[in-house]
């Protein structure tokens, strides 16, 4: 076939895979779109294959791909492929450039201020490992919500001669107490140089106000590395929402894009505070990507990111249509209200309505051990076939962490409720 037969029949296919097919749509518009309609979510479910044996609450380890997002990646594998190493050398980056000016408009960012990454994890490693701001006797500090290697990347500051301070956030807080914590912790360790923020927690899903906590760092002289993984798809927001410097983004979570699409944020001014990636040799370093060097990639996965792009708008993603917002919140909500008050079931994180995603976690009463809650996890797969998953390094002890997603039925978490009731007793 020849390159330019093939080009068209890829582009034929991806025209058939986008969301906004007409039959699709017909769907969508015979909908009233809001949090609470079942009718509508049902036709989002119908775009996603999902197992018919496992009521699936276990969605933050990464995001499934609808089924438009999935053919549009299946097309852009296949023309990756077969170009091969003339399409990388000679048509990728044009194509890729125009992605990243796409997406960066939807962050309110830059052009020159995200960089795509394999994951917001490779994000974070990047920001953190190559900080220029420390010296000796500086201290970094982080809190027990924060995700394990980002920690772990944190402690490593210590074989450099920093010191690392470990807080432990409340599980459940008022806004103006989670500042008044951060701003106290500082304030008590003034070596602290550098503070690891997670906007919300993978463990249980709690929500902190990160703008106002890094408007406190910044008085005394404090940067913030901000991990966005879980909140960027789940929460309305840009980043000048966050008002942080350096902030890793996940597009394989609730994004809905392949996996190994993630984004480094560095805002304008301050690219210098991070070092130029090891492995990269580009002399002119004004560039961000210059500070991240993934080797090769997978360019299929960020190529298929306009199309998830789309299907997330369609749900109502997007700064200033926080529809899909509104659905995850409520359907943390509407199982929560079922376990109120249930003695033998402690829910963590507090109910907050203006900064709640889907992700959540529960205790079994006085059940706080990992082993503990791998069984409880283990017993609501085994005898109600429902997926979750225990999360452990909180201070009040290990959890189960509950998280649907957009395609996730009430009535499946009705089931969910009824068995956590039948497990406390």
């Amino acid at each position: 076939m020849k390159r330019r037969n093939f080009l068209q029949g890829v582009a034929a296919s991806a025209a058939l895979s986008v969301f906004n097919s007409a039959q699709a749509e017909a769907v969508i518009a015979s909908a009233d779109a809001r949090a609470d309609n079942e009718d509508f979510w049902r036709s989002i479910r119908a775009q996603y294959d999902l197992p018919d044996d496992i009521i699936q609450l276990e969605n933050g380890n990464w995001g499934v791909m609808s089924r438009p997002v999935m053919k549009e990646y299946f097309a852009q594998t296949q023309k990756v492929n077969t170009l091969s190493s003339y399409y990388s050398r000679r048509q990728f980056l044009p194509e890729f450039f125009t992605i990243v000016k796409q997406t960066a408009a939807l962050l309110g960012a830059g052009d020159n201020e995200i960089a795509f990454t394999r994951g917001a994890t490779e994000a974070l490693m990047n920001l953190i490992s190559n900080y220029r701001g420390l010296k000796t006797g500086d201290a970094v500090m982080y809190a027990d919500t924060d995700y394990d290697s980002a920690q772990a990347a944190f402690d490593k500051w210590q074989q450099r001669g920093m010191k690392r301070i470990v807080i432990n956030l409340p599980e459940q807080a008022t806004d103006e107490e989670y500042v008044a914590f951060y701003r106290t912790a500082l304030e008590q360790n003034p070596q602290v140089k550098l503070l690891l923020l997670t906007h919300m927690s993978h463990r249980h899903g709690l929500v902190i106000p990160v703008k106002e906590v890094v408007a406190e760092a910044r008085k005394l002289g404090v940067d913030c590395i901000v991990d966005a993984a879980h909140s960027w798809g789940q929460l309305d927001f840009t980043v000048e929402d966050l008002g942080a410097d350096f902030i890793a983004f996940n597009l394989h979570k609730w994004m809905g894009a392949p996996l190994g699409a993630g984004i480094m944020y560095i805002r304008n001014g301050r690219l210098n505070d991070i070092a130029q990636a090891a492995g990269d040799g580009s002399e002119d370093t004004s560039r961000i990507y210059t500070r991240v060097h993934s080797g090769t990639l997978n360019m299929a996965s960020w190529l298929t990111v306009p199309a998830a792009l789309e299907f997330h708008s369609k749900m109502g993603g997007g700064k200033g249509s926080a529809l899909k917002a509104t659905r995850l919140a409520y359907l943390r909500r509407y199982w929560w209200q079922q376990l109120a008050d249930i003695k033998g079931v402690e829910l963590i994180a507090a109910d907050n309505d203006h900064a709640m995603g889907a992700i959540s976690s529960l205790r079994l009463k006085g059940q706080t051990s990992a082993e503990a809650n791998k069984a409880i996890a283990a017993r609501l797969l085994k005898e109600f076939n429902i997926f979750s998953v225990h999360r452990t390094g909180l201070a009040g002890g290990a959890c189960v962490r509950i998280t649907p997603s957009v395609f996730n039925t009430t009535t499946e978490l009705d089931q969910l409720a009824s068995a956590l009731k039948t497990m406390a007793l």
